[in-house]
Formats: structure tokens, C-alpha cells, sequence
């Protein structure tokens, strides 16, 4: 199906002033036009709006039946015709020309020019003669690397491009004939050559292939020529003694056939590959991927067979990786990695567009509502030519390359309008006459005559078309030059220009919610997106405005799909964040209200709120805008309420707002432990105190842990990277702090929160600097301890209690906090913390341990590691740092303390197995002394 608009691609038009009617004409990279007649080639510059001027002629061998430029080496290349034989020629520096009778210098392909010629060489036109055992039928330039490759009637030839060097300076350009396709059953009536691809195309048959080099070393030498695959024997559905009728009394007529991807080696052509390269330094391919092969079937249903049942305008389109403009147009071409490839063939009323690159697919099939004469692809349009009509219409080709570039397209962080979206026709604009198109940059280049009358250009028996038999292609004799035609170059506006104009024909669709608005925000969308992937054509200015263009683009369908309630509601999130937009501005754009005056919000607005504000953004909304968002979620989704009044955008919320809408909940249907801990929330900011402890004590605490697990965000907020404690985290501090460890412990059982947020969170809470440990976070280590995460490392949790405990020992610090556990409670609940030993509870007794929190640390820090810690103090000491004089005075003061509570023998079963014994000398002479002397 292909959607009519009446926009206005087409922009200022001007005449080329050629002096004979055009036999063949094509574009010249940036700013050339080539036209051919008789036997004359002439020049013109294009530039901008500006007028066509001539720019130089040259004569040709003889009648031109072919042209074809290559940007790459910048050279033309032409099949001319002298004498019933044809030739293969290219011009190359042919912008050094000044006048027609300028000397010109003709070498053969590859001929060795000598150093005294350079200056020759240098200022004048060169012409390259590239003999051939067979007449050439059609050329191809490669828009990357500027091989040239030659049909010929059972063969493909290709000539490398490379560069002499006459000399330091100077070197000149040239051709190597490097790789000869053979090709059986089919003759090309034309071909398309793009960095080893290969498109080739009968009157009714088409073939794409892939020619492969080495993977390992890029080339392949001393090879005999290879046979990827055996031609059928049979052809699907004819045997061969059918095959072998060739009766003027039988028309043989084949089946259609579309076979993808290795599928098409079964088509019965032959493809053999034959080296003739010499230079090493020349790509040699080795191996043939088959890709696509199509073949039509004529429409007999009126007996006579018709000579125009052809196909015609095979292409290869390359997209490229974008990147940033280079200024050396010399190495542009070196530097443009292909990003995607498609190929386009049209039939009279139907054209097809395939993408040919990592797979093989239909991607738009377009329905001309006339019989087509030509037609050109451009990674923005396809330009078709009837005999009174130009029509444009859109392609897909920059959707199809963003999902190549891009893998997140299509996520909740980017979207591109679909591949499969209905084509449509921009324009149709009236020419009378119309014979022939070419497009070069944004030049659309059409010639027109009066005469009606369509000659066509390959005459051949009717039934030659219906088999691959023929082995000649004739071309048609010009008539004689006569008035009433023109060449005309027609310039396509700027994409924001065509932009800006869809985007106010979409207008009329807006308040009709209909598809046909985000139809054509998308068309909008992809030619901008389209213009951006082309950036090395791009003037800075140019690219700043297209960018700000597709920001826009994404914003308008952002507000579309927010609109709609349909299944690509979600859409808007993407387009929304590729606008840059913020909320508050989306919010802004959202008031559609209904025609009775009410207002019902989408939900693909309603997605995109919910998702922005799950995502905490550092984007606080006012106390108006938090207002309405409230009113939105009340309206069109209650039960998500608890969850947006927790984000950090709404911090602005009018509690009492919140509290009412709030209390119209029907928590039967909703989770009541969420609705009264957001509750409780809000009467802390309203500051009624009795209000949040009747709403805490209306839930069990177990129940309560239950609710923060599905709300985070009720105690633990982030802004900006930084983690903020909720007023509720500062009041369980004070009031519940079991509930509070209960509920961090709940999190990081559930991933909701990691350990070192977790220890950050306490720090920030308890306002304690980097190096000093609250209580509360000793309390949550030991719950950890207790719970065994999966997720926690026992000796770097050991270790972190190990330190606590030995630190608030030695400093004679006592917990911030009463701390949550007793080591009674620890030894009963948890594995780790062992039976006390019997010098413990004599340390404990001692009168200058006689403070109960410095007793039940030294109770739980004796098998939580008590055995080895001696032996890990001894290797912190040991490895220095700037904790090495802490530990070793922690040491030092334990060691005393032990000596003299206990007996020798125990005292010899704690230390460790090895350190320096003069260390602890001191202590067992002490220790040994101590019963002599009692």
C-alpha cells in the first residue's frame, strides 16, 4: 500500500545548455554533470542554485553507449561504438581540459609511464583504452574504491584501481585487470558493483552475489580459477528435453522464482572466479556468496507478448558508518566503512527494494501507478519516471541501516520507525516527455522530448526474453537530433526544509488521533534521520540544524504516541528521551483536554511519567507540576500512587495533596503495607507525629520489612549520584532501629540495594564521616553475619567486624548506639560466633573491663575469629600502612591483658604459629614469673 502526499520535494529547476540531444548523461560525484552525443562528451559544473555552465568537452571514439563516473579516482568511464564495434575507454584528470583542442594523451591499461613524462602527465587529460576478448554491454563504478567492473555477455571483468608513482610527487592513475567472473545462463543487460558486491540483471532475471577475499591474510594468490557450485541440470519444473526444444512453435515460458541468501546458488547459474591480477598489493577474492536470485515471469494472458515486460534501473545503494567530516576528500573514500547495503530493480508497475547486507530481505515492494521508464534510489528517496511523471517516494533504507548501527534501537532508551511502515509517494510532479533520469547530491537531472514515442533501447525476438539463450544485446540507433527536447536539473529542497513542512502537514491529523500523523512524523523522522547518516556532505551549520531537527522529530512523536492508546503506546518513552525534552516540559505538552472539557490521559503518556520517575532523575518537578502528575496516576493508574509519590522528582508534592489522594484508595485492591508506609511518609512531612506512629503500629514489623522491599525508595533516595537517607530512614533511626536494619537487610536479600550502599546509607544516616563506623552499621554486619547473604564475603565481613571490635577495644570507645544484639544473642543465632572461652569470661570479669559495652565486645569478637586474629594483627603490622601503628598498639594492648589474666599453657594456645619471638618474650616471662611470684 503506498500513502499519497502533496508535499514539495522538488525545488528550483534550470536547463543544462547542451547543444545536441542527449544520448547517455550521468552525475559527477559533487558538483558534474556529464552529457554525451555523437561523439562528443561535454562538462558542466552544477553548484548549488546557481546556473549550469559549461565546464569543458572532449571527443570520443565514437557514439556513446554507456557512461558511468566514479568520485573515487574521479575519472569517467564509457562504452562507445565505432565502426559496429564497441570500446571500453575512462577519462581521467579530465578537469585539466581547458579547451577542445587541448592535447590529450591515450595509454593503454596498465602501460608503464616513465619519470620524463610526469609534467605531461600532470596537465593534461589522459584516456585509458582497456581492451577486451568480448564487446562490453555495461559498466559499474564502486562508489567506495572506484574498481570498474564490465559486463560482457558470459562474463564479468573487473579492473582494479590503483595509482602509479612516476615520482616522489606525482603518481598517476591507473587500472589492473584483477579478477574475471565467469558467469553461464545469463546475459547482464546491467550491472552495480559496491566493495565486492556484485548485482547483475537480464531483461527478467537478477542475481546478487558477494565476491569474498582471504579472512585471514585479505588476498589469495596461485589459485586456479574456482567453481562455487554445479549448475542445475534441471530447471525447476521443465525437463530437459523440454529445454532442448527451440521451435518456432514453442515459447518457453519458467516459473517465477525468489531464492535468498545459499538458496540462490540453486538457481542454475554458474558462477566461476579466474585471477588475472599481478599486483600483490590488489584484492584478489576467492570465494562467491550467493545472495539473491529473482526471476520474472512474463504476462502472457494478452497472446501477444509484449518487448516492454523488462526489468530496468538495477542499483546497489551503500549506506556508511557515520562519522565525523573529513576535510581530505582524497581519503574520504578510504575511510568510509559500509554500514549497510540495498539493491533496487524495478518491472514496469512495481519496483523492490532488498537489503543484501548480514541478511537478505524484502524490505518495500512500490506499486507505480503508471508504467515506469527509469528510476533512481538515494538514501532518501526513489525518484520514478512515466512518460509525463515525476514521482517521489520514500524508502526505508535509513531505518534499516539504524538498526545495523545502533543494537539499542527499539528499547526503552531509543526507537526508529519501522522497516515494515507503508511507503508513500510525496509528490508527482508533471513533465511532458519524459525519457531518461539520473541523480547526483541533490541533483535530479531529467531529460524530456515532445515526441511521445518510446523507443526502446534493446530489440530482440519476443521469445529471447523468456529464456537465457540470448547472446547479444543490440542497442537502438539514435534518430536524428530533433527540437522540443531539454535537460533539465531539477534540485530537491533541504531535508529540514521538506522536514519542517511535513511536520505542518502532520497538523491536520493531530486532533483526529489518527495514524496518519505518526505516519508521517515518521516519513519527517527518516529523512532527517537519513540526511544525518550522509554527515561527510554535510556543512557544519547543516549538521547542527538536522540535529536539532531530529530532536524535534523525536518530540512530536513522542507526543504522538503519548496520545494514542494503542500497543505502541510505549514508544513515546524512547522518543521523549531521544528529545532531550525534560518532564516538565513533556508535562506542559500534555494537557489535551476532551471535548466535554474533562481530561483522560494515554497510556503512552502514563508509561512515560511512570518510567521517568522509576528511573530517578535529577529532575524535580514543582509543586504544580507534582500536583498534576498525582491527579494523572489518580485518574488513569491508582494503584501506582505509593510508587510515584516515592520518587525524588516529586519531592515537591504538597503532603497534604498526596495524603488525600491517597486516602481515596481502596487498599482492598492495592498492597495496604505500601499505601500506609507512604501514608506514614507524608504525615512526617505534614509534621503529625501521631498520625505516622498510628499508621506504623497498624502493621506487624515483618509486614512493614515487606513494604520497603517493594518500595526502596521510602528510606534510601538518590540525587545526583548521592545517596540520600528519606525522612522516614532519619525517624526509624531514632525510633525503630531494629526495623530499620531489618528492612536495609530485606533489600539486599531481595538485590534491591548493594553492600556498599548499604554502608554508605548508614554513614550518611548516622552523619559519620568515612573512617568512623556507626553503631547501626555494625548492627546491619552482624544481621549479615546472622542471615548469611549469598552475595557478602565472610572474611571481608569478618574482617569489618574484627576492626570494629578491636578499634572501640583499644580506643575505649563506646557504640554511638545500644547495638541490636548481644553476643549471647550472636553466639545462639549464628555458627560463626563460638562458645567463650574461660580466660574470656576472667578478661571480662576484670575491673578495668567492668563497662558492659567493652565487655560485649570483647565477648563477640573472641572464634568470630578469635584464633586467628592474633596472627592476622601480626600481619597488618607487618605490611605497614597507615593503619600499621593502630593495629600494632591493638596488639601490643591485648597481649598485655591476656598475659596476665591467664595461665602459661593457655597463654601459649592463642598465639600464633609464627612471628618473631622476641615480640612475645616479654609477655611469656611475664606470664611465667607471674605464679612464682604469687
Amino acid at each position: 500500500m503506498v500513502q499519497l502526499y502533496n508535499l514539495h520535494p522538488f525545488g528550483s529547476q534550470q536547463v543544462v545548455p547542451c547543444k545536441l540531444e542527449p544520448e547517455r548523461f550521468c552525475g559527477g560525484g559533487r558538483d558534474a554533470l556529464f552529457v554525451a552525443a555523437g561523439c562528443k562528451v561535454e562538462a558542466f559544473a552544477v553548484a548549488g542554485q546557481e546556473l549550469c555552465q559549461p565546464r569543458c568537452a572532449f571527443s570520443t571514439l565514437g557514439r556513446v553507449l554507456c557512461l558511468a563516473y566514479s568520485e573515487a579516482g574521479d575519472y569517467l568511464a564509457a562504452i562507445e561504438e565505432k565502426n559496429k564495434a564497441t570500446f571500453l575507454r575512462a577519462y581521467v584528470n579530465w578537469r585539466s581540459k581547458r579547451t577542445e583542442n587541448c592535447r590529450v594523451c591515450i595509454r593503454m591499461v596498465g602501460h608503464k609511464v616513465e619519470a620524463p613524462f610526469s609534467d605531461t602527465f600532470r596537465d593534461q587529460m589522459s584516456i585509458i583504452e582497456m581492451p577486451l576478448s568480448e564487446a562490453p554491454l555495461c559498466i559499474s563504478c564502486c562508489p567506495v574504491k572506484g574498481d570498474l567492473l564490465v559486463g560482457c555477455t558470459n562474463k564479468l571483468v573487473l579492473f582494479s584501481l590503483k595509482y602509479q608513482i612516476i615520482s616522489e610527487e606525482f603518481s598517476i592513475l591507473d587500472f589492473e585487470r584483477s579478477l574475471i567472473i565467469h558467469i553461464d545462463n545469463i546475459v547482464p543487460v546491467e550491472i552495480s558493483f559496491c566493495v565486492g558486491y556484485v548485482a547483475l540483471m537480464s531483461d527478467l532475471e537478477v542475481l546478487i552475489v558477494k565476491l569474498e577475499s582471504d579472512p585471514k591474510t585479505g588476498e589469495s594468490v596461485n589459485y586456479q580459477p574456482l567453481k562455487i557450485n554445479n549448475p542445475m541440470k534441471q530447471t525447476e519444473g521443465i525437463s530437459n528435453e523440454t529445454l532442448q526444444l527451440d521451435s518456432d512453435d514453442f515459447v518457453i515460458c519458467q516459473k517465477p522464482v525468489e531464492l535468498l541468501g545459499e538458496k540462490s546458488s540453486q538457481s542454475g547459474v554458474s558462477v566461476t572466479l579466474e585471477s588475472t591480477g599481478l599486483d600483490d598489493k590488489t584484492i584478489k577474492y576467492y570465494h562467491v556468496q550467493h545472495l539473491l536470485y529473482k526471476r520474472f515471469a512474463p504476462d502472457i494472458s494478452s497472446l501477444v507478448l509484449s518487448d516492454d515486460i523488462k526489468l530496468h534501473s538495477l542499483q546497489l545503494l551503500p549506506i556508511y558508518q557515520t562519522g565525523s567530516p573529513t576535510t581530505d576528500r582524497k581519503k574520504l573514500s578510504q575511510e568510509k566503512e559500509l554500514l549497510s547495503l540495498f539493491c533496487f530493480f524495478s518491472l514496469p508497475h512495481v519496483g523492490y527494494l532488498y537489503m543484501v547486507v548480514k541478511s537478505v530481505e524484502l524490505m518495500s515492494v512500490y506499486q507505480y501507478p503508471e508504467k515506469s521508464q527509469q528510476a533512481v534510489l538515494t538514501p532518501q528517496f526513489l525518484h520514478v519516471i512515466t512518460s509525463n511523471n515525476l514521482q517521489c517516494f520514500t524508502v526505508r533504507c535509513s531505518a534499516a541501516a539504524a538498526r545495523e548501527e545502533d543494537p539499542y534501537v527499539d528499547t526503552t532508551l531509543k526507537a526508529c520507525p519501522p522497516v515494515s511502515m507503508d511507503v508513500c509517494a510525496l509528490r508527482i510532479q508533471l513533465f511532458i516527455g519524459l525519457k531518461a533520469i539520473c541523480h547526483f547530491k541533490n541533483h535530479i537531472i531529467l531529460l524530456t522530448k515532445a515526441d511521445p514515442e518510446a523507443i526502446p533501447e534493446r530489440r530482440e525476438p519476443p521469445k529471447r526474453l523468456l529464456s537465457r539463450k540470448g547472446t547479444n544485446v543490440k542497442f537502438k540507433t539514435p534518430p536524428v537530433a530533433e527540437a522540443g527536447w531539454n535537460l533539465y536539473i531539477v534540485d530537491t529542497i533541504s531535508p529540514v526544509q521538506l522536514y519542517k513542512e511535513m511536520v505542518d502537514y502532520s497538523n491536520t491529523y493531530k486532533t483526529a488521533k489518527t495514524q496518519s500523523c505518526i505516519h508521517l512524523l515518521s516519513e519527517a523522522h527518516l529523512l532527517v534521520r537519513a540526511a544525518l547518516m550522509d554527515a561527510s556532505q554535510l556543512e557544519p551549520g547543516e549538521k547542527a540544524e538536522l540535529l536539532e531537527a531530529f530532536k524535534e522529530s523525536c518530540g512530536h512523536l513522542g507526543d504522538c504516541y503519548s496520545r494514542l492508546d494503542t500497543q505502541y503506546s510505549h514508544l513515546a518513552l524512547p522518543y521523549y528521551k531521544m528529545s532531550g525534552l525534560s518532564m516538565a516540559e513533556v508535562l506542559t505538552r500534555a494537557d489535551w483536554p476532551l471535548e466535554d472539557g474533562s481530561q483522560k490521559y494515554e497510556r503512552g503518556l502514563i508509561f512515560y511519567i511512570n518510567h521517568s520517575l522509576d528511573e530517578n532523575l535529577d529532575e524535580e518537578l514543582s509543586e504544580e507540576l507534582a500536583a498534576k502528575v498525582v491527579q494523572m496516576f489518580h485518574m488513569a493508574e491508582p494503584k501506582q500512587l505509593p510508587h510515584i509519590l516515592c520518587s525524588p522528582s516529586m519531592k515537591n508534592i504538597n503532603p497534604v495533596t498526596a495524603m488525600n489522594y491517597l486516602s481515596k484508595l481502596d487498599t482492598s485492591g492495592f498492597s495496604s503495607i505500601l499505601v500506609t508506609l507512604t501514608k506514614a511518609a507524608m504525615a512526617l512531612k505534614m509534621g503529625d507525629l501521631d498520625r505516622h506512629r498510628n499508621e506504623m503500629k497498624s502493621h506487624p514489623e515483618m509486614k512493614l520489612v515487606c513494604g520497603f522491599i517493594l518500595e526502596p525508595r521510602l528510606l534510601i533516595q538518590q540525587r545526583r549520584g548521592q545517596i540520600i537517607p528519606t525522612e522516614l530512614a532519619v525517624q526509624l533511626k531514632d525510633t525503630q532501629p531494629g526495623l530499620l536494619v531489618a528492612s536495609v537487610l530485606g533489600l539486599q536479600k531481595n538485590n534491591k540495594i548493594g553492600i556498599e550502599e548499604a554502608d554508605s546509607f548508614f554513614k550518611v544516616l548516622c552523619g559519620k564521616d568515612k573512617d568512623t563506623i556507626p553503631q547501626l552499621l555494625v548492627d546491619l554486619w552482624e544481621a549479615q553475619l546472622v542471615a548469611g547473604l549469598p552475595d557478602v564475603v565472610l572474611q571481608e565481613l569478618f574482617f569489618k567486624l574484627t576492626s570494629q571490635y578491636i578499634w572501640r577495644l583499644s580506643k575505649m570507645q563506646p557504640p554511638d548506639t545500644i547495638p541490636l544484639r548481644t553476643s549471647e544473642d550472636l553466639i545462639n543465632a549464628c555458627s560463626h560466633y563460638g562458645l567463650i572461652y574461660p580466660w574470656v569470661n576472667v578478661l571480662i570479669s576484670s575491673d578495668s573491663l567492668a563497662d558492659k559495652s567493652y565487655t560485649e565486645d570483647l565477648s563477640k569478637l573472641q572464634t568470630l575469629w578469635w584464633k586467628k586474629l592474633l596472627p592476622e594483627l601480626c600481619h597488618r603490622v607487618k605490611c605497614g600502612g597507615e593503619k600499621g601503628q593502630l593495629y600494632l598498639s591493638s596488639l601490643k594492648e591485648t597481649l598485655s591483658v591476656v598475659a596476665v589474666e591467664l595461665e602459661l599453657r593457655d597463654f601459649l594456645n592463642v598465639l600464633p604459629e609464627d612471628g618473631t619471638a622476641a615480640f612475645f618474650l616479654p609477655y611469656l616471662l611475664y606470664c611465667s614469673r607471674k605464679k612464682s611470684l604469687t
